[in-house]
């Protein structure tokens, strides 16, 4: 395993969008950048075209980020799916994504349920399951199945998984070939450092992001993923 640890301070909602840390990819188009907001907030950018995934005026004042020609919602909750993010976004044309749950939430937006596929411009976007097996409300799961999505979005070559609020689901063990993957660690909504490890290991991304961490202790997961050949890279995104 290969580690790369580069933390940065608290979220401010008004810092400038060049202290925000940035990781950069060549792929068969040009270069890729994805931009670490905070929790489960992601900005992508390929070419001309700008993603947001699951935007949040908590994470950051998107007033003064690049309008979006695409964005992403994996999920009906508040720390995901934020209508005031999204209308600063917004631009004529910009395309919304969104997951079953969130039928309803916005104008024309394009609904995919888990499984599904859409090619919008140079993105080939498919949907993942992404829900709760163990952790429960009364006996509810946190994150029913069949309500969010997790995205596979392939772009130039590189493939990038993006997993929403989910567990370990065995259907992570049917990904392939995924370059960049983002896994949210943290109880009771999400998953134990063992559990993403465990994810981790059944599909074998190249580089891991573990994302959406509260106050998860990350040491954990790289104690766990030791030996892997998996390289894991840690950036502030509680």
């Amino acid at each position: 395993m290969i580690l790369s640890a580069a933390l940065v301070g608290n979220t401010q909602n008004n810092k400038p969008l060049t202290s925000f840390e940035k990781d950069s990819f060549e792929t068969t188009k040009g270069k890729l950048t994805i931009t670490f907001v905070g929790h489960a907030s992601l900005m992508l950018e390929a070419g001309n075209t700008v993603i947001h995934v699951d935007p949040t005026m908590a994470q950051a004042n998107y007033a003064l980020f690049p309008k979006a020609d695409l964005i992403l919602i994996t999920h009906e909750h508040d720390d995901h799916l934020d209508k005031t993010a999204v209308e600063l976004l917004k631009k004529p044309d910009t395309k919304i994504v969104v997951s079953k749950s969130c039928d309803g939430k916005f104008n024309q937006a394009i609904i995919l349920n888990n499984n599904e596929e859409k090619i919008l411009g140079d993105f080939d976007i498919k949907t993942v399951p992404a829900y709760n097996i163990v952790n429960t409300r009364n006996g509810i799961p946190f994150h029913p199945k069949g309500n969010g999505n997790g995205y596979v979005i392939t772009y130039g070559g590189k493939t990038i998984y993006i997993a929403g609020d989910t567990e370990n689901i065995p259907e992570m063990a049917n990904l392939k070939d995924i370059d960049i993957a983002f896994l949210p660690m943290n109880l009771p909504y999400t998953m134990t450092p063992q559990m993403v490890a465990d994810g981790a290991r059944s599909f074998v991304p190249k580089i891991l992001y573990p994302y959406h961490t509260g106050e998860t202790n990350v040491q954990l997961l790289v104690d766990l993923l030791k030996g892997s050949t998996i390289e894991l890279r840690v950036r502030k995104l509680k």
